[in-house]
């Protein structure tokens, strides 16, 4: 049975919580899992100074959640300073550490934009099996999957990259983030992006759509404004009918709602997704 989880990025601004409250939050609130935000809610590096994932899980335990990922949403693998790229790599072999040590088994990352002078497609052939081989090779030690958001900016676009980026980098443990939500505006079919991908999604992001078809009219799809994020049930996106598709082909990993809908508050948001999703997931 699928998991219900959330991103804990809306809890970093305004009134934020700590990780300590998220935690209390999520168990009161109904939720199975937390999608945690490294560096933003879990210090990684002073986790492992100060061995604190035993700690850590006592309070999960005692909450009734757990851990769905570390999400490392950081772009950097691919930047032009090469002490930036650098940097983002030694952090990210921290992250997997960590991850093991608290006995996490997903990292939730981005797949970087395109290099200075190349496109995407040339970026993932020419570059990305150096800068993510070694973070893949850690990971598969350990037992720690990898998996990308398909976060349109950058190099996980559309399918066509999507296929570019696991011929180049073909690892088992490396998968997907689905997000349907970055699909639906651009008219990308996300029900057979599942099957397609069946066996790359290791974890799932629940982030809605809206469509404002009468600016969109006026304006065209290359200009913005047209589209937005919103908590799931309130755009586009056919919620059962994804559901069912992640059901048909096996999927019993996490739906982890990821707020960034600015029309509501942290919590009103939250609690509308889990309201949402909560019988839909049964």
């Amino acid at each position: 049975m699928m998991k219900l989880g959330a991103n804990t990025f809306p809890f970093g601004f305004g009134n934020p919580k700590t990780l300590d409250e998220i935690i209390i939050w999520a168990g009161e609130n109904g939720l199975d899992c937390l999608e945690v935000c490294v560096p933003m809610h879990l210090d990684v590096e002073k986790l492992l100074a100060e061995n604190g994932a035993d700690a850590l899980n006592n309070k999960l335990d005692a909450a009734g959640v757990s851990f769905s990922s570390l999400a490392r949403y950081n772009p950097a693998l691919t930047d032009p300073d090469p002490a930036v790229r650098e940097k983002e790599s030694a952090e990210f072999i921290t992250t997997i550490e960590a991850a093991d040590t608290l006995g996490v088994d997903i990292i939730c990352c981005l797949a970087g934009m395109p290099t200075k002078g190349k496109n995407k497609m040339q970026t993932i052939q020419e570059d990305l099996p150096g800068l993510f081989g070694p973070l893949l090779e850690e990971a598969g030690k350990r037992g720690i999957r990898i998996a990308l958001e398909n976060w349109y900016p950058t190099n996980m676009q559309h399918l066509g990259l999507w296929r570019a980026i696991f011929e180049a980098l073909p690892h088992e443990h490396f998968g997907l983030n689905f997000d349907p939500s970055h699909l639906i505006w651009q008219e990308i079919d996300y029900i057979a992006a599942v099957d397609e991908f069946a066996r790359r999604i290791f974890h799932t992001h629940a982030k809605d759509t809206v469509i404002d078809d009468a600016i969109l009219r006026q304006i065209g799809v290359l200009e913005h404004g047209w589209w937005r994020y919103s908590i799931p049930g309130t755009g586009r996106v056919a919620w059962g009918e994804f559901l069912g598709k992640l059901r048909q082909i096996g999927y019993d990993g996490v739906v982890s709602v990821e707020h960034e809908d600015g029309t509501l508050g942290a919590e009103e948001g939250l609690r509308m997704g889990i309201n949402y999703l909560r019988p839909l997931l049964g």
